[in-house]
């Protein structure tokens, strides 16, 4: 995006968040701006730390929306409560010392962020299984042999589950803050697109077009719910930008780490620049005509 977009899209976070409850200083009747979701969305990794526990930091999308609207001079509250290895049920329910990430929403809130499902399919283990099995055979596809073993798809199975649990979530953000926009954002490209992969990543060959599939799933099952939700929602697509960006890149341009990733990255969570992407994305379906 030019110069010139991003302060269009910035500009339409002012319009956003400045009905009459942005105005409010934080306390009880609740923030404008609240961001849900995981360690895509929490900058897993990155510097600038905010809460150790959630792995939450100043680098993770939400926060550069935030500071980008500050830029612009626009008063607002702000509640980030993403969360490394949240899942749709941490929406519901309290974990340890963390509240249920719902409870962050009132009736005042007037934008909602939204990145979350790929724990519950699994996307972390799934990698660690992929890169155990590789060495059975390296020019095959023996993760993908792992999950339909059976003859069932063991991963597109988990996101039919995630995409109803993702509904009900939707579903209870508009029952909450029915002022609110809301924008699901989806995942990037951890893989190459072109399902070619690379010596750094330590999956079998035939396994890298498997990985981008289940991604690409993933994410049609967050459009569609997106899409389903009605007028007040809409979907961040984070994947089409970041192709070519991937894990398998030359480290000076991937915008997503690998699984030997650098100092103050995470393995396979996108880096500053894949966290600056994410938020220009999401910008521009805030400023969506």
């Amino acid at each position: 995006m030019s110069p010139f977009g991003l302060i269009l899209a910035a500009s339409a976070v002012v319009l956003t968040l400045t009905a009459p409850a942005a105005a409010a200083t934080p306390g009880d009747d609740g923030p404008a701006y609240v961001a849900l979701g995981d360690s895509y969305a929490s900058g897993a990794g990155l510097a600038g730390v905010k809460d150790k526990e959630c792995d939450r930091t100043t680098g993770g999308y939400p926060s550069l929306i935030s500071r980008f609207a500050a830029t612009v001079g626009l008063r607002h509250t702000f509640d980030d409560v993403t969360c490394s290895g949240a899942t749709t049920n941490d929406f519901w329910n309290s974990r340890g010392t963390r509240a249920p990430q719902a409870d962050a929403l009132t009736a005042r809130t007037r934008l909602v962020t939204l990145t979350l499902g790929g724990n519950d399919v699994g996307f972390s283990s799934v990698l660690a299984t992929c890169a155990r099995v590789a060495a059975s055979d390296r020019d095959g596809s023996p993760c993908e042999q792992h999950f339909t073993a059976d003859g069932k798809d063991v991963l597109a199975e988990r996101v039919t589950a995630m995409e109803g649990r993702v509904h009900d979530v939707l579903a209870e953000i508009e029952r909450r803050s029915p002022a609110a926009e809301v924008i699901v954002v989806g995942y990037p490209a951890l893989f190459p697109d072109n399902g070619v992969g690379c010596a750094e990543v330590p999956f079998a060959k035939g396994d890298f077009a498997y990985l981008r599939d289940a991604t690409r799933k993933a994410n049609a099952a967050l459009r569609r719910q997106a899409r389903a939700a009605g007028v007040h929602a809409s979907y961040a697509d984070t994947y089409t930008p970041t192709v070519g960006h991937d894990m398998c890149r030359p480290r000076e341009e991937r915008w997503v780490e690998s699984l030997t990733p650098a100092p103050d990255t995470a393995a396979a969570h996108p880096n500053p620049s894949g966290q600056f992407a994410m938020a220009v994305a999401t910008l521009r379906q805030i400023y969506r005509p």
